[in-house]
């Protein structure tokens, strides 16, 4: 394990290490993701699901006489197919102590903080490695490898928006939050767990060209902790999932449903069973497949993996201008809960280091995966 100072100014520092700090920790299981008027939430588990991503993650946090103010980790990894395969960075665990975030009630304070000409030059140094990846100590990662760093960022947050432009990411797409739920979940006979290596492998062939067209695609996370589930009939694999059991503590929700959510939903019988703000227990989706024209198997599928976790929702992202998103927002069956939700779109923002304006464009043009498990 390693801690590296790579910029230093007076009281403030920024550190690179391989690992998560109790400082980090503290302040990541402290943070609340989203924005003021928009869909806001707490994660859980966040020392587990740090310590899956292994040797593949780093965090760079900024420290003021010596106290931790803020980290983001990097999650490095190889996405896509053809022509959108490239080693990849995904930036995601963006927390700040609430006194340095640059909400606009604390303008003025951030400005104090952040006036003169050599703080100045701190931040642009900051920031600028959020587009040198070989700083981070990845093996096999060099300042002229062509490389995409990536983010999620949701579309009414301001502070992250602005953070990201700055560091020179270009917003390239965007993404829905879609819901399933069912009062009773039953399971299904068809269904079943993968359980053999070979079956692992179909699975993963079956993947592979299922998203061969979308960008920041991979297998790593697919089969995480042996929970994916397929639908056969006859032998045949139909349709799979794999499912992340997670939990949010929820503050806020957009709009009238979302009071309707956040207040009524958690007294009515029935219905407190998909929802409950303090602790909403729910499934990830996440590496759903489908062969072409069955997609109708997949509420069962959502539903018999439902049934075997012991879970009443589950929930999935998706990039809105994919033919997935239209087939499971409004051509099949998925509840009462996606009915109601009324989520903000997330934003993919990019950097494209060392790549052709011609290697770029594809990545305008293809649907975005977006990762189940980053936000699990």
């Amino acid at each position: 394990m390693f801690e590296n100072t790579i910029i230093k100014s007076d009281e403030l520092e920024v550190r690179i290490s391989d690992y998560a700090t109790d400082g980090m920790i503290d302040i990541l299981s402290h943070a609340v993701q989203g924005s003021e008027g928009g869909f806001r939430f707490q994660l859980q588990n966040i020392p587990a699901r740090i310590a899956a991503y292994r040797d593949q993650i780093r965090f760079v946090s900024l420290y003021r006489k010596n106290k931790i103010t803020g980290t983001v980790g990097s999650c490095y990894r190889i996405t896509g197919l053809g022509k959108l395969r490239y080693p990849s960075s995904h930036l995601r665990y963006l927390a700040f102590h609430s006194v340095y975030q640059s909400d606009y009630s604390r303008n003025r304070k951030r400005k104090e903080l952040i006036k003169t000409e050599k703080d100045d030059t701190f931040k642009r140094k900051t920031l600028d490695i959020f587009s040198k990846p070989y700083l981070l100590g990845f093996t096999g990662v060099n300042e002229n490898d062509k490389h995409i760093m990536y983010a999620f960022v949701e579309s009414m947050n301001e502070r992250s928006k602005n953070l990201v432009n700055q560091a020179g990411y270009e917003y390239i797409r965007s993404f829905l939050t879609v819901a399933f739920s069912r009062f009773s979940p039953h399971p299904d006979s068809r269904v079943s767990l993968i359980k053999t290596e070979d079956e692992r492998k179909k699975m993963e062939s079956l993947l592979l060209d299922y998203y061969k067209d979308y960008s920041f695609f991979s297998t790593e996370f697919a089969f995480f902790g042996d929970r994916y589930y397929v639908l056969k009939e006859n032998g045949e694999i139909l349709a799979g999932v794999s499912v992340i059991p997670s939990a949010y503590k929820i503050y806020d929700m957009p709009g009238v449903w979302g009071w309707i959510t956040m207040k009524i939903l958690p007294r009515a019988p029935y219905f407190k069973r998909l929802f409950h703000p303090e602790q909403f227990r729910h499934l990830v989706f996440h590496a759903i497949y489908c062969k072409k024209g069955r997609e109708d198997l997949l509420p069962d599928l959502f539903e018999s993996a439902c049934a075997s976790e012991g879970y009443f929702t589950g929930l999935t992202w998706l990039d809105d201008r994919s033919e997935l998103y239209d087939i499971l927002r409004s051509g099949v069956r998925m509840g009462t809960l996606n009915r109601i939700l009324n989520a903000k779109p997330g934003l993919v923002y990019a950097r494209f280091l060392n790549l052709t304006d011609r290697e770029k464009e594809y990545f305008y043009d293809a649907p975005a995966y977006i990762s189940g498990f980053d936000f699990s």
